[in-house]
This record gives C-alpha cells, sequence and structure tokens, in this order.
C-alpha cells in the first residue's frame, strides 16, 4: 500500500464514521500520510485523529479509537497502533510488498501519478512583475498547480505577489530546456545561475542527470523488447541490494576533465551509467519502537513487538523518493515553490542511475521475472521524471 492509497483509506474511514454518527465533523479533503515521528512505529503514520479531534469535541485518543477499527480492517493494513496522543501508526500487511503496490500504482496512472485534490475549486492568483523569471515561474506554476485540482491564473503589475529573485542576463542563449531549468531549480530567493555549466554533459549538471536517466530508462525498455520481454512488477531478486552492483565501468562520461560538450538533439542509445553522489541515501532505515497508548474502553495489554515487515527491511533507494513524488506535487503546489520539484526530479534521477546496470539479463543470463520486475521498477522511475519534467516545461529526451 502507497502513501496515496494510505491516505484514500484513512478518508474513508472518517466518511463511515461520520456516516455512522460516531464522529460529528466536515471530512476533510486529504490526509496527510508520512513516516513514523519519534516514537512512531511501523511503515507510516498520521495525525489525522489530532486534527479532527476539536471539531468532534472529542480527545484525541478517542477519535483514535473510532477511527482505528475502519482502518484494521482495511486491505493491506496488518495492524494499526496508536502511540503519544493519537497518532495512528500503520502496520502493513506483510505479504504486500509496497515497492511492487507503488510501482503497479505508477504504472496504472502514468504521468497522472501524484495527482490530487489539494487545491480543488480553487483559483490561485499569480500576480507577477515583467521579468522572465517570474514569468517561467508562474508558467510551471499553472501545470503545477493544475495538478492538484486547482486552476492559477496569471497577472501582471505591481503590487506582484510571486517574486523570484530576477535572472541576472538573458537566460535565452542556454536554450529553452536549459534555461528554463536554470530558472526554476534554485529556491525563489536565490539568484540564478545563467552560465554554461547548464548545458554541460557532465555528472556535475543536475540536469543533465535527470535527463540522462530518462533516457537511459527508456534505452532500457526498447533493449528489453528486443530480447523480447517487457516490464511487470513482482520480486527484484536478491542480487539488487540496497544498490545494484556496478560493472567495471561505472563512469557517467567520458573523464570529466576533458569533456565540455554540449546537449546533443539525439545520438544513439547512452552508455555507461552515473556513479550514485555521494550524498545519495544509501542506509536502510532503522527499525523504530513504541509503546502503544491504551484506547477508551481497551483492556490493559502488552505494547506490540517492533513490527519490520521483510520488504521494509532494507527499502530500496527508489522506494522513498517514488512514493514522496505525490507530496512534493501537493507542496509545489501549494507553496508555489515549482524549484521543489526541479529538486525531487534530481533526487530520483540520482537514486534510479545506480540500479539501471542489473536491469538486464548479462551475457548468456536469460530474461526471468525478476528482470521484468527491475524494468517496472526502472520504468516508474521514468515515467516520474517524464512527468515531473513536463509539469516544468522541459523536455524528456527519448535519446540522448
Amino acid at each position: 500500500m502507497t502513501p496515496v492509497e494510505l491516505s484514500r483509506t484513512v478518508l474513508q474511514a472518517v466518511r463511515r464514521a461520520v456516516d455512522e454518527g460516531e464522529l460529528s465533523v466536515v471530512v476533510p479533503q486529504r490526509v496527510i500520510v508520512t513516516e513514523p515521528g519519534a516514537g512512531g512505529c511501523g511503515e507510516y503514520a498520521t495525525n489525522v485523529a489530532l486534527q479532527l479531534a476539536r471539531a468532534a469535541g472529542k480527545p484525541p485518543l478517542e477519535v483514535a479509537g473510532i477511527l482505528r477499527p475502519r482502518l484494521v480492517a482495511a486491505d493491506g493494513v496488518e495492524d494499526v497502533v496508536v502511540t503519544g496522543p493519537g497518532f495512528l501508526n500503520f502496520l502493513l500487511d506483510r505479504r504486500v510488498d509496497p515497492l511492487q503496490a507503488l510501482v503497479r500504482e505508477i504504472r496504472e496512472r502514468g504521468e497522472r501519478y501524484g495527482h490530487g485534490d489539494a487545491l480543488a475549486g480553487q483559483v490561485v492568483a499569480l500576480r507577477v512583475p515583467y521579468e522572465v523569471r517570474a514569468e517561467v515561474v508562474a508558467d510551471a506554476l499553472v501545470r503545477i498547480v493544475a495538478t492538484q485540482g486547482g486552476r492559477a491564473t496569471v497577472e501582471h503589475g505591481e503590487p506582484a505577489g510571486l517574486r523570484p529573485v530576477p535572472a541576472p542576463e538573458d537566460p535565452a542563449p542556454l536554450g529553452p530546456d536549459a534555461a528554463r531549468w536554470a530558472l526554476l531549480h534554485p529556491a525563489p530567493h536565490d539568484r540564478p545561475r545563467i552560465t554554461a555549466d547548464h548545458l554541460l554533459q557532465r555528472e556535475s549538471n543536475p540536469l543533465f542527470r535527470v535527463r540522462y536517466a530518462h533516457a537511459r530508462v527508456r534505452s532500457l525498455s526498447r533493449n528489453a523488447a528486443r530480447l523480447g520481454f517487457t516490464a511487470e512488477p513482482g520480486p527484484l531478486g536478491d542480487d539488487t541490494g540496497p544498490l545494484a552492483p556496478t560493472g567495471a565501468d561505472t563512469r557517467l562520461l567520458a573523464p570529466t576533465g576533458a569533456d565540455t560538450r554540449v546537449l546533443p538533439s539525439a545520438s544513439a542509445d547512452i552508455g555507461p551509467l552515473a556513479p550514485a553522489p555521494a550524498d545519495t541515501p544509501l542506509a536502510p532505515t532503522r527499525a523504530r519502537t513504541a509503546t502503544a497508548v491504551p484506547l477508551p474502553g481497551d483492556s490493559p495489554r502488552r505494547p506490540p513487538a517492533p513490527h519490520i515487515p521483510q520488504a521494509q527491511a532494507h527499502p530500496h533507494p527508489l522506494q522513498t523518493p517514488l512514493a514522496d513524488y505525490p507530496r512534493i506535487l501537493t507542496v509545489a503546489a501549494t507553496h508555489r515553490a515549482p524549484d521543489r520539484l526541479a529538486r525531487h526530479l534530481v533526487t530520483v534521477a540520482d537514486a534510479v542511475l545506480p540500479f539501471l546496470t542489473c536491469v538486464l539479463p548479462i551475457g548468456e543470463e536469460k530474461p526471468s521475472a525478476a528482470h521484468r520486475a527491475r524494468l517496472a521498477l526502472a520504468e516508474a522511475a521514468g515515467t516520474v521524471l517524464a512527468g515531473g519534467l513536463s509539469l516544468l516545461g522541459i523536455d524528456a529526451p527519448e535519446h540522448l
């Protein structure tokens, strides 16, 4: 079960409690599901009981006690533990691999994965000055706001409500894609760099890493078709590990000291892969322990043992970036921050690149179910990269 699916499950539980007369509240438009905080347990948690307590006229623990039985009965949920003042912590069914469920959801929704209703029915007025960076930011926000069910309008004049730090010079010589990235990737309060670095085919160029990762995934799909197999979500096999093994050559391109080429419009399928940057999260998530809070009417019971599903003991580096994409879209839309989306695409690219070396069979190896599953995961990452780049107004190349 993915965070998006779990959020919908919580909303359904709240609606049932309201329909059955146990809660008297307005059902919220959305529920935030995140990783458990300090003192939490399981895979995900939500503070919805605390949010509804005042409107319901009940203590948060009582609200949590009303919601818990409905959540425990949901498919994919093994148990729900209440901790602290009323946090609901979800222990997912060990038989359901959350990574497989995530890949299936991305495949089903395509580039609409991550779209939600956080701004449903709302009109977001963007008033900007006549300045190139403000124009580009507003243009991206129109598309990003639409992913959350809202509609953005753009007006010009003073006082401006959206005023990122202006570009120091005309970015047009960089070309449309690199120019937009140069203006959208920095935070609004940071001055953008309008330099040729955005055109280099080098690992130090985040735009290149993102577009390279997308093109590399598309290349793997084409090569898999030549080998006679397609993607299908499933177990990845035992040899992928937290990061896939790399071959003898893990360079992104030729030695960076000698390569200063700009991005070509098209070329043959791309070659060696990039090593993961130093800040790529490699360490497995540490298990959290929690003390269950007895709910009103509960008989005393021992706290549950820490719950670490087998599939979550060493989560794949792609799982969190892909699962977090819907939240990033919501944040980018509600905070008018397309830079959050741009930086998240870099995170996804840096997580997928080291994995791509183990997707296709090597040598005389025959395509297996594990190869189909790895291809499905890679294509899911490619879908997120393509969708995110499209929202920023940047081309996602099939070849690079």
